[in-house]
């Protein structure tokens, strides 16, 4: 099974206390191009029992630093950073 380019993970509030990371590298599964929807199930694959599945279900994504819309129309080719960033409320 080949595997292909990584990418690195920003987690933010919620998503970095379930995984107890900030940040981290991520191989994709394979060289051709990964929808940023199919980010999730790896993820909770990756960290399996943290809770993470729940709180990814409320997240917005970036990638590069642009804030993304809609997760069906992003592909990951390697070499982003991908954030993941919980809802944030206060005052």
């Amino acid at each position: 099974m080949s595997t292909g380019p990584e990418i690195t993970i920003l987690y933010f509030a919620g998503a970095s206390t379930a995984t107890k990371l900030t940040f981290e590298r991520l191989q994709l599964p394979s060289a051709e191009p990964q929808p940023l929807s199919s980010l999730s199930t790896l993820l909770v694959e990756r960290h399996p029992q943290s809770g993470l599945e729940a709180i990814l279900r409320t997240c917005q994504w970036s990638v590069d630093a642009e804030m993304v819309e809609d997760v069906e129309t992003v592909f990951l080719k390697g070499g982003e950073e991908v954030a993941v960033i919980p809802p944030v409320s206060g005052g």
